[in-house]
């Protein structure tokens, strides 16, 4: 998968399989029961979870959520899989928490802003902190580039097990 040109911060796939979702399903069970060290599964009717676990795994490691879900036309013999590689979900709620903070701030100066404009009172102040604001929003996106590049190889070992049970 080609990561380098990518603004999204999660990566999405979708593959085509020419088995039925039961089949598909039965290849992640399958896997789950020799699954090598290093892996975690987790696997839900429709839903699988495939993680990095043990030494490897670092709070910038991959996730890879994955479902399961019929092919239109097909008469049930055939799956359409959606991939998502994200953060651990506590890493992407924080970074989310952190870009509403920096938003509601944000906007709290912009109407602090407004009222000293319409009331002719010194609004520099108000304006400096929302341009402090758009280049900590700029920075957590660096900041997220970042953390994702470093999980780069691990999305890596998560794709290609990915594709040795869909292949197998």
């Amino acid at each position: 998968m080609e990561t380098d040109n990518e603004i999204r911060l999660r990566l999405r796939f979708f593959k085509d399989v020419e088995e039925n979702i039961d089949v598909v399903r039965q290849k992640f069970v399958d896997y789950a029961k020799n699954l090598p060290s290093g892996f975690l599964i987790k696997i839900r009717p429709n839903h699988i979870q495939f993680t990095i676990q043990g030494e490897k795994q670092k709070y910038w490691s991959p996730h890879l959520s994955i479902e399961l879900e019929e092919k239109e036309g097909n008469e049930k013999n055939a799956t359409h899989i959606r991939g998502l590689f994200g953060p651990a979900q506590t890493l992407w709620t924080f970074f989310m928490f952190l870009h509403f903070l920096v938003a509601g701030i944000f906007t709290l100066f912009g109407m602090f802003a407004y009222s000293n404009y319409t009331l002719k009172e010194p609004m520099m102040m108000d304006l400096v902190i929302m341009f402090i604001m758009v280049i900590v929003w700029f920075l957590l996106y660096v900041i997220a580039r970042q953390l994702r590049e470093r999980g780069h190889d691990q999305m890596n070992d998560l794709e290609n097990e990915f594709e040795k049970i869909i292949t197998s």
